[in-house]
Formats: C-alpha cells, structure tokens, sequence
C-alpha cells in the first residue's frame, strides 16, 4: 500500500477476520459467512448507505475463496464492457475458469439494458455477480437480475464500530503510528461522518494533517469543528438517507408538524436535494394527504411547483418553505386518496365490465340501432341540472367508492352525493 494512499484505503482490512461491522452476516453462523465457509457463494447485492464496506467485502470474498475479480464501476462502463468482460471468461483468456467474480459498483445506475445484459452470464454460472447499491434493489434492480441474486443489507456502522476502526488506525497505520493522538472527545468526529467509514477515515487525516510537524497531538470536538469544513447534517441525495429523509418531511406535513417539516426541508436544502423533487412530493401530499379537506392545497402547491422551476436557487427555498407551512398546517383528508384506491380494487376483482348502453358513444347508425346512447339523460335538461340516472355498470350499482372523512369539506361532499342519490349509495 502507498504511503500517500489516502487513511481509508491504507486502512482497507485484508481478511474477514479484519473486517469491522456486519456481524449479521459475517459472524459465527451467520448466512453469508456459513456459504463463504463452504466455498459456494451466489451472485448477490450489497444493499447499505456509503462507507459500510460493500466495496472492501467484495474483494475480500473473493480472496476468501481464491477466485479472480473484476471490477466495473456503473457510473463510467457501458454493456460493451460488461460484455467484453463475460467474452473475456468465456473464452478463458482473462480468467481461469474457477468461478470469475464480477463486482458492478452502484449498479443501480445502470439502465434497464445494462442490467439485461448481465442476465445470460449470471444464470448460466459463468460469472458469479456481486452489486452494490445505495438504493433499494427493488426499485432500481430488474425484477429478472434481482430473482437471480441473493440481497444481503449491510447496515450503518455503530459507533463502537466506527472507534473501533479509529482504534486501529492510530494504532496500525504506517503514519498515524509514528505520532501520539489522544483521542480526547469523539462526538464531532462520528457526527460528521454520518455511519461513514471512509468518510471517517479520511476526516480524522485532513484534522491530523492539520498539525504540521507535531508527534504529540490531543483531538477535541472543538478542534474537530474548527478544521473539518464539511456539514454536519448527513445527507446523501443519491442513497438510502434520500428516501428516509423524504419520507419523514411528508411524514411531518401529514402529521401536521410544520416545525418538523420545515426542519428536514432545511435538511434537503442543504443536502442540495433538486428543489423540483420536493416540490413534485408537496403536490402528492396536497392531494393525498389534504385532498378535498381544502382544495386551494393543490392549487398552492401547483403554484409552488411552477415558481420553483421559474426561479431556482436559492431563493426557491423560500417558496417551499411557505408551502409546506402551508400544507402542514391545512385540514387533513384522504377520501379522494381512499377513493380511488378502493375502485381500482374493484375493477382488478371484476374486470372490464360493460358501458351501460345509455352511456355509449353511438357515432353511427348501426351503433344506434343497437341501442347506443339510448334514453341517456342530458342532465341540463332537468331542474338543478340533475337527472338521476344509472352510470355504473349493473353488476356494482349502488357501490360507494367516497367516505367523508373528519373534515367539513368532506362532509360536504357527503351530504351533496346523499341530497342528489336519496338511498342509492350508503355512507
């Protein structure tokens, strides 16, 4: 290893027994460890927020078992490569044929075609595949690569993990060891690092790169936050913690928190999240979670969508702050979420059921013979402009696809659909 290597990279362990962290897989007993043990491994996905390992356990599994590796990243490498790299094993001139390891970083970047192209190899044996993602594989792995694999999920390290792994490179590496690092207050140090080893690892280098010429050097979180010019509020807009944090700021609006939604906006925004992904979200939450408790909620967040795209950072902030104070702190309701949940249910369990005749489009005479668009009602022929009539098919006349919630909107809505249908739909 390279004496200027990056801390990180100087700290990659070289065996499993040096590995830090994962011990639901790697310990004792565990699945992964027992079928390493046994010499026979399947083609798996590493799925685990940035600096848990994912990289470092490929190549040590694959030194485990004594097979070659390959290595492609998804960001620069295409279906040429990947197909270079099979035609290579195939043909015996890359790789002896002892069971050739292909590890595709963030293989979640790659498109539908750059995955399909992995398919013949992995089923036929002649690559054992090793991904790893940020992502969740459900979404971002095709269904057919994704039943070919075994998901394993590597999980944040802890902290005894993380002052572990310090531990060991004041202690081991080749340059911290020649110096006396007193390890005083750590607080600063695991907040910035987020779970991230490497991150970690190459923070604690730059703070103690900071004392030019000194062997005896005491680390405090003062000194920490004095020289690491990073943010302490994690957040990875292209991993896990992009969905977690979402999912809490819709979470907040919904549980009408203004102060808890406005706090991990703050959150995205300095994560430098796509302000047009936050404002796409609000409008789901207008409609989802607001609905018909206060209609204007879509029209502000309408208007909120329109204006970010507009204007841009960082003043787009602004704008999404007063919308989500807005949407936090509305009336809430589901029905018209509820609604067509419960329709589309219903036409999965009975199909495509026929178009009363009143309602057909009868453009030709043979269609108005048989009976298309006959006795349909114009309602603005009738006092209100209402004439009661049937619209469902036959077979589910009378269902009741709304249910008014708490709010006096939807009330509304309610006793407007019993005035006009008497006792034809039950609330």
């Amino acid at each position: 290893m390279m004496i200027n290597a990056p801390l990180a990279e100087r700290m990659r362990p070289k065996s499993l027994d040096e590995y830090i962290g994962q011990a639901h897989l790697l310990a004792e007993g565990a699945a992964l460890r027992r079928a390493l043990d046994a010499g026979v491994i399947p083609s798996m996905i590493f799925w685990g927020p940035p600096g848990v390992g994912k990289t470092t356990l490929a190549q040590l599994i694959a030194k485990h078992l004594d097979r070659p590796i390959h290595t492609l990243s998804a960001i620069s490498s295409g279906v040429k490569d990947v197909r270079e790299v099979i035609s290579r094993v195939e043909n015996g001139g890359m790789f002896q044929a002892k069971g050739t390891i292909l590890f595709i970083d963030e293989i979640h970047r790659f498109s539908k075609a750059q995955q399909d192209s992995l398919l013949g190899a992995v089923e036929k044996g002649v690559i054992t595949l090793i991904g790893a993602t940020t992502e969740n594989p459900s979404f971002e792995v095709i269904s057919a690569l994704l039943s070919r694999c075994q998901t394993y999920v590597l999980k944040e390290h802890t902290k005894e993990d993380l002052l572990h792994l310090l531990d060991r490179a004041i202690n081991q590496d080749s340059v911290l060891s020649t110096k006396k690092i007193t390890l005083s207050e750590t607080n600063s140090l695991l907040a910035i690092s987020g779970g991230d080893a490497r991150k970690l690892l190459n923070v604690f280098e730059i703070i103690i790169g900071t004392f030019q010429g000194q062997t005896d050097i005491e680390i405090t979180d003062d000194i920490v936050l004095q020289n690491a010019q990073q943010s302490l509020a994690r957040y990875d807009k292209d991993g896990e913690q992009h969905y977690d944090i979402i999912s809490a700021f819709i979470k907040s609006i919904r549980g009408s928190d203004p102060n808890a939604a406005i706090y991990w906006l703050a959150r995205m925004v300095e994560g430098g999240e796509d302000p047009k992904f936050i404002a796409r979200r609000l409008l789901i939450s207008a409609t989802e979670d607001i609905g018909l408790a206060n209609p204007n909620a879509l029209l502000l967040a309408n208007a909120c969508f329109q204006a970010v795209e507009s204007v841009g950072w960082p003043e787009s902030r602004i704008i999404l702050a007063e919308c989500t104070i807005y949407l936090a702190s509305s009336p809430k309701g589901n029905a018209a979420y509820m609604a067509i949940n419960k329709a589309q249910q219903l036409v999965q369990q009975t199909g495509n059921l026929g178009v009363p005749l009143p309602l057909r489009n009868a453009p030709t005479a043979l269609m108005k013979q048989l009976g298309y668009g006959e006795n349909y009602l114009y309602s603005h022929d009738f006092p209100g402009n209402f004439a009661a009539q049937e619209f469902l098919p036959s077979e589910i006349t009378g269902t009741n696809f709304f249910q008014a919630g708490s709010s006096s909107k939807e009330q509304e809505v309610a006793q407007t659909i019993a005035h006009l249908w008497k006792d034809k739909y039950e609330r």
